[in-house]
């Protein structure tokens, strides 16, 4: 799911490439979009690229390359925990909301789905997480795809620049493996938890941080153990 800057940066940042073949400048974007300063692009597009939608380009300033354009006509706008539908050609959302969610519920088709809220994640130093099975947290089914799902909340600021506060809710879906550049919970020594971006180099793990304030840790393969992708986020305003 894309927020409306997202989708708003791409589809301006598509028009720029379409009519001139030159990808805006950072001020331009800003301007375009209304923001007071260009760190909010920064994370505009870093949560572009981590989603598919666009590609930056080695060795060249003001390099983009749009990768894909949403699919749909029915445009999604996340906000707080409710989605407003606008209609937009094309969209970001692609829902199947007949198949049977593994570890959610939802009373009828199209309903809020519930969750396992299992606690909070660190996106700053590792804590304790998945403690408390016993919350849940209602979802809208377009943010979740197929497969075993639960939620957590994030505690810390390292994520920023991927677009995931301090305080914000990560929706995951169960996995032992995930690809390179991937977001994922991953359990450290298996005492410490995490919501970090994977990178395989060579025999080992770098756990990386979206923050300079922070830095990658690496560890050897049989340390590291993926629980779960990060395939969403709610924010309450």
């Amino acid at each position: 799911m894309l927020t409306r800057k997202q989708y708003e940066l791409l589809l301006f940042i598509n028009r720029r490439l379409s009519d001139g073949g030159v990808s805006p400048s950072f001020e331009e974007m800003k301007d375009a979009l209304g923001l007071k300063s260009k760190s909010g692009i920064h994370r505009l597009i870093s949560g572009l690229e981590e989603r598919g939608f666009i590609r930056r380009l080695p060795h060249r300033a003001r390099a983009l390359e749009v990768v894909r354009l949403p699919e749909d006509t029915a445009y999604a706008v996340q906000r707080g925990r409710t989605v407003e539908r606008r209609q937009f050609s094309p969209t970001v959302i692609r829902g199947d909301f007949k198949a049977a969610l593994p570890g959610a519920a939802a009373s009828e088709a199209g309903e809020a789905v519930q969750l396992p809220l299992l606690g909070r994640i660190a996106a700053g130093t590792p804590i304790e997480a998945l403690r408390d099975p016993t919350s849940s947290i209602g979802v809208p089914p377009a943010l979740i795809g197929r497969g075993e799902h639960y939620a957590l909340e994030v505690a810390g600021d390292s994520m920023v620049d991927a677009g995931i506060l301090d305080g914000d809710t990560v929706l995951i879906q169960r996995a032992e493996t995930a690809e390179n550049g991937q977001i994922v919970v991953a359990i450290i020594d298996d005492a410490e938890v995490t919501l970090k971006r994977l990178r395989r180099r060579g025999d080992s793990i770098a756990l990386e941080p979206a923050n300079k304030d922070y830095e990658t840790r690496i560890f050897g393969p049989d340390r590291v153990k993926v629980q779960g992708k990060l395939v969403g986020l709610i924010r309450r305003y």
